[in-house]
């Protein structure tokens, strides 16, 4: 049994989190820390767990008796955490912030995307996750990347649920403003773009994420705030000359092995991954216009369910363990 501690319990990915390891046969929660609830029924705060756990969140951090430790927190709080923490050596850390998921001096967290870091998954100590944007956008682009096709500028539209904003109640989390309504945030400057360069550079692409003076190729970003609360849908358009035939069998290659990521020679939509560790990706092309369409679900392939899947590589065990989750078309 994989044993389990949980840090930073209380907010959206943390209680996502403890949904799917209660249901995972080969997870143990051991603990689910709360500095603010301590003591408090997990179920009084994550009001969809009523009736399936009667634990409560710990106000004690017991490392010793754990084999994985998640990380939780808002980003920036990992780092400190880490840094106010003695974690022992032998317990393994899956990082869901963006603390750690560039690579620098000192930084041993392995960036945890499975499609194209499973190996170096498979014997890490520290895992950092992909962010919500990034693993949608990675997963629609790695394989152009790899094909060398990917040499022109990238325009990319992606519309998140308000889930992705965090639990704490923000002026656009309000029912009353985010409901029929939509609005751009951060456009071009995203904090994923990074993390996005940094795989595309792996796979031999220069992209950037903003303007040069070298002539190097783009990816224009402009992320949508969407009047639902979970889910990601993104269209990426760039031009290329290779035909449909190719595309299709490049993206099926990349992804024939894979568990949760999948191209479709159809249309996809939203629905079809929402509750579900799954990708969907498709292609359409328009004379050298190259239409990319990916879907994720942000908490769960964009998050929790990524990390879990991390987990379970880890841990040396099938991979798609406690993730057996299906998408409903109503």
């Amino acid at each position: 049994m994989i044993r389990v501690g949980i840090l930073g319990a209380a907010g959206y990915t943390g209680g996502e989190l403890i949904r799917l390891l209660l249901n995972h046969p080969q997870a143990e929660i051991v603990f689910a820390h709360s500095q603010s609830n301590g003591g408090c029924l997990v179920s009084d705060v994550h009001t969809d767990l009523v009736g399936d756990t009667s634990m409560r969140f710990s106000s004690e951090i017991p490392f010793s008796d754990v084999d994985f430790v998640f990380l939780c927190f808002g980003h920036g709080k990992s780092e400190a955490f880490l840094q106010e923490h003695a974690v022992p050596e032998d317990v393994r850390i899956i990082d869901l912030a963006q603390d750690f998921r560039l690579k620098s001096p000192g930084n041993d967290f392995v960036y945890g995307l499975p499609e194209i870091h499973r190996r170096q998954i498979v014997s890490a100590h520290h895992v950092a996750n992909p962010g919500c944007f990034a693993t949608c956008l990675q997963l629609a682009l790695l394989p152009l990347a790899k094909a060398g096709m990917l040499t022109e500028s990238v325009v990319v539209n992606a519309v998140t649920g308000s889930t992705g904003a965090g639990q704490a109640p923000q002026a656009t989390t309000h029912f009353s403003w985010r409901t029929a309504n939509m609005s751009v945030y951060k456009p071009f400057r995203h904090q994923h773009l990074a993390e996005i360069c940094q795989s595309l550079s792996e796979m031999g692409v220069g992209i950037k994420p903003s303007e040069g003076n070298d002539g190097s190729p783009t990816i224009d970003f402009i992320p949508w705030r969407g009047d639902f609360a979970r889910g990601i849908f993104a269209t990426l358009v760039t031009r290329t000359t290779a035909t449909m035939e190719q595309i299709e069998k490049i993206y099926t290659d990349f992804y024939a092995e894979e568990p949760f990521t999948h191209y479709s020679p159809n249309e996809i939509s939203l629905k079809q991954v929402v509750n579900t560790n799954k990708c969907l990706i498709h292609c359409e092309k328009d004379g050298s216009r190259l239409l990319i369409t990916a879907a994720i679900d942000n908490l769960l392939k964009g998050a929790v369910g990524q990390a879990v899947q991390n987990m379970n590589i880890m841990a040396g065990i099938d991979e798609t363990t406690g993730l057996q989750l299906k998408a409903s078309a109503f």
